[in-house]
């Protein structure tokens, strides 16, 4: 591979900055000039920032690249799943349409992605086969971790426990959950069963909960509890906690502490109809929080492109961020945060690690956030994309 000498650039801090990549690995950063025989490459003043990581999507469901499938309004969330699954049924292949936004979302800079694939007693793996597909289509430029989600339920669709088993046997090393109480009607069984299979297997969890108020509160201190019994402080995450936002702020942070002693990641994606959890002041109490962009043009919402800086703007305008540490926390959740939810090895831009990053025409981090622009050079592995 070619040595390349990489210059004119800045850090997320807008600090200027230059580096060698060799063999596809940082070296030299902020070291010496360039190295004889080494191509240069200016970047004219661009942000090097970590390449993004998108904490939560669903690239089962999505229907880019197929053609434009209009919302359907429904009441109920069993109305919802039973037209989601008509239409997954008639739309393009899975594996095409999941490999379409894969390479969507990686010109935007995503580099890795904690993908949840539906699973249950009369889906079996087969949307787990073919998301699979197309990761290994994409393996070049994108890092999938696949999460064995049970939409439908666990305790209250036959059959769902034990495709959870047949997921981890496949390789999967995440499994879901979805409403233990609102949902399934058994959060003790839900919760034993999940924490269960994690302490057997050695798989993360990572648990959607759309629960209101203090009943999702309750939920909250529930997986609290069993992920410090059970010793998976790191291991766990909560996608939404919409409770956590319904509520006095004195009383979410109850609660934050509580998740923040067991080492439970919060996973927001500023949803546009729902409240959702105190970022900035969940992060101060010792919260990680992490995004994803979640559903994108799908059964759920017509919204969205796979754009992680725009994902992060919206988390940051719906949140009242306009400091540059409260713009950067918002980059954060989409970069370095949501890298070490899902324990991303090698992360980031370090002496040695992999020459893995995405150049955008901004000052720094927080006015990439604020402005999301659209010039954007992006590198995995030292090869630019």
């Amino acid at each position: 591979m070619t040595l390349q000498f990489v210059h004119g650039g800045v850090d997320r801090d807008g600090t200027p900055l230059h580096f060698h990549v060799r063999d596809g690995r940082f070296v030299g950063i902020n070291g010496d000039a360039a190295a004889e025989g080494a191509q240069s490459v200016d970047l004219q003043g661009f942000a090097v920032l970590p390449g993004l990581v998108d904490g939560h999507i669903h690239l089962d469901k999505s229907f880019v690249g197929d053609r434009w499938h209009p919302h359907q309004p429904v009441n109920s969330l069993r109305e919802r799943l039973a037209v989601e699954k008509t239409a997954i049924a008639a739309a393009a292949a899975m594996a095409d349409r999941a490999e379409a936004l894969i390479r969507q979302c990686s010109a935007f800079g995503t580099v890795a992605m904690r993908c949840h694939v539906d699973i249950d007693g009369s889906t079996g793996l087969r949307h787990l086969q073919a998301v699979r597909e197309a990761a290994l289509r994409c393996a070049d430029i994108m890092r999938i971790q696949l999460v064995a989600f049970p939409q439908a339920g666990v305790m209250s669709c036959p059959g769902t426990a034990a495709v959870l088993e047949q997921a981890i046997a496949a390789g999967v090393e995440v499994l879901g959950g979805i409403d233990p109480s609102t949902l399934d009607g058994d959060a003790d069984g839900q919760l034993a069963l999940l924490f269960g299979l994690a302490e057997r297997y050695g798989v993360r969890l990572d648990i959607h909960l759309h629960e209101p108020g203090e009943t999702g509160l309750a939920q909250l201190l529930r997986i609290a509890g069993r992920t410090r019994a059970a010793g998976l402080q790191g291991r766990v995450a909560v996608s939404h906690a919409y409770a956590l936002g319904e509520v006095p702020l004195a009383r979410a942070l109850q609660v934050g502490e509580a998740l923040a002693a067991a080492g439970v990641a919060i996973m927001s994606n500023a949803p546009g109809s729902h409240p959702f959890p105190p970022l900035r002041a969940l992060h101060d109490a010792g919260v990680r929080v992490f995004a994803g962009n979640d559903n994108i043009r799908d059964c759920w919402w017509p919204y969205g492109n796979g754009d992680l800086l725009q994902r992060a703007m919206l988390l940051g305008y719906r949140s009242g961020f306009y400091t540059d540490a409260d713009l950067m926390l918002a980059l954060d959740m989409v970069t370095t945060h949501a890298a070490e939810v899902i324990g991303l090895p090698q992360y980031g831009i370090a002496e040695g690690r992999p020459a893995t990053f995405v150049a955008v025409r901004a000052d720094h981090g927080p006015a990439a956030v604020a402005a999301v622009p659209g010039e954007r050079r992006v590198v995995v592995d030292g090869c630019w994309l």
